[in-house]
């Protein structure tokens, strides 16, 4: 895997969805403190299309636009926090919050890694590499994955469970509005981290890494993670 932890096979049940949606509606705000219009946006564009396609009432889209924009009185301001360390069996793991109350964050994510192992800013990251990651899916039964990035401008694509594409962090949005072009839905689009070394662990092992990452996951101020995980 090495790049955004998903847990296989996990359904969008009712709680599971209320959680996601309070982290795109934080990662909406957030990008809004740059300007309020998509279209001159784009990391607020990519997050907006991103909460449409998992149909979150346009009320809710447009509450955190301006909250993060300061058009509401009393809105909460969201700093980010970026942490370090490993799940169980050495997986170097990295954690990125949105949190209105940094203490009580950093208190929760040092109980969810006494599995683990917290480490300091640089204990893992240099076992990263930090890019643009696109996840898509053909519409064309010709399309071609490899030509596809090519010919969109992407350094990379990868394929398991679906389609990633890698970009250089600041071909990200150009990347994702090329790839329609070449018979690709994008369903997703972000900044995050790929793993240069994953680890590979099996068995009860890999139940156990599992259990620790969904346990970081299900934080509703943990935003994403990223799991150096084979």
């Amino acid at each position: 895997m090495g790049k955004k932890w998903k847990e296989k096979g996990k359904e969008l049940v009712a709680n599971a969805r209320g959680s996601l949606f309070t982290k795109l509606s934080r990662e909406i705000s957030v990008a809004a403190r740059a300007g309020a219009d998509p279209s001159t946006n784009s990391r607020l564009r990519l997050a907006v299309e991103q909460a449409r396609k998992l149909s979150m009432p346009r009320e809710t889209v447009e509450r955190a636009i301006k909250k993060g924009a300061g058009l509401l009185d009393g809105g909460a301001q969201y700093e980010k926090l970026t942490y370090e360390g490993f799940a169980p069996h050495r997986v170097p793991v990295i954690v990125e919050c949105l949190t209105d109350n940094p203490n009580r964050a950093a208190s929760a994510i040092r109980v969810l890694f006494r599995k683990g192992q917290l480490g300091g800013l640089g204990s893992v990251s240099w076992d990263f590499d930090h890019l643009g990651m696109i996840e898509a899916e053909p519409n064309d039964a010709n399309a071609d994955a490899e030509t596809a990035a090519i010919e969109a401008g992407a350094q990379d694509v990868e394929i398991d469970d679906g389609v990633t594409f890698y970009t250089d962090p600041t071909d990200l949005d150009a990347v994702s509005r090329a790839l329609p072009n070449f018979g690709y839905t994008v369903l997703k689009a972000y900044l995050g981290y790929r793993a240069k070394n994953p680890v590979s662990v099996e068995g009860a092992e890999l139940d156990e890494v599992e259990a620790f990452l969904r346990a970081l996951d299900d934080d509703d101020e943990v935003q994403t993670v990223y799991a150096g995980l084979a």
